[in-house]
């Protein structure tokens, strides 16, 4: 972590997505019939799949910086960050864009198993392209992850917190003439990018973060395709 901070410059942007649609998906999965082995997927596993499909379109997210040379690569080998009681360790989720969300979910299942039970092997801790970390269960509203290097990016995923939105905004007038009734509180999820600037300028990186938090708000959409 001390080298990764001190050999890169690390910029973070932040930025919350809907999450009222992860959350209705969560609860039919939770109830869904045993044989669509559907009732373990978690709000992590949804994250982890919607940035397995949107790398491909932002390859420059999913690569290495290795001295002087930038390596930028197709497949989508996504590391998790996992807490163990011997410390942080990162296993990966081999050609995760190859995988649906129900393998994505019983992969990550089984790598977090093996960090904790000690059984994880030196192959499934190294080759990532890019990283995930996950602190929403304890209540982060956001954060500054760091980056593991050599990749050029990680991605913070926070806790899900109520947010007000407009309900018809083609409709209402300045924000201070909001009526209470043309205001509702939504679910929304907490995102937080970090980018190495040597190799991501902020703008390209902020376009990948939007298009992250469109992606997520319409997850059941991109379980469609």
């Amino acid at each position: 972590m001390l080298e990764s901070l001190t050999s890169t410059a690390q910029f973070t942007l932040n930025s919350h997505a809907r999450a009222d649609r992860l959350q209705g998906l969560r609860q039919r999965f939770k109830t869904a019939h045993p044989d669509l082995s559907l009732s373990g997927i978690t709000i992590n596993d949804m994250v982890l799949f919607a940035v397995s499909r949107l790398l491909p379109l932002y390859p420059f997210m999913n690569a290495h910086k290795i001295n002087d040379k930038v390596l930028t690569y197709k497949q989508i080998h996504l590391g998790m960050a996992v807490d163990t009681p011997r410390g942080l360790m990162v296993p990966v989720i081999r050609n995760a864009d190859r995988l649906s969300l129900a393998q994505i979910s019983i992969e990550a299942k089984r790598l977090a198993a093996a960090c904790q039970q000690g059984t994880i092997s030196p192959d499934e801790l190294t080759g990532s392209t890019f990283t995930v970390t996950n602190l929403g269960a304890l209540g982060i509203e956001s954060f500054t992850p760091v980056i593991n290097i050599p990749e050029v990016a990680i991605l913070g995923v926070c806790g899900i917190e109520l947010k007000p939105i407009v309900r018809d905004s083609a409709e209402t007038g300045p924000a201070s003439a909001f009526r209470a009734d043309e205001v509702r509180f939504v679910p929304h999820i907490g995102l937080s990018l970090t980018i190495n600037h040597q190799v991501v300028d902020g703008a390209p990186a902020a376009r990948f973060l939007k298009a992250l938090c469109e992606a997520i708000a319409h997850i059941d959409l991109y379980l469609a395709r």
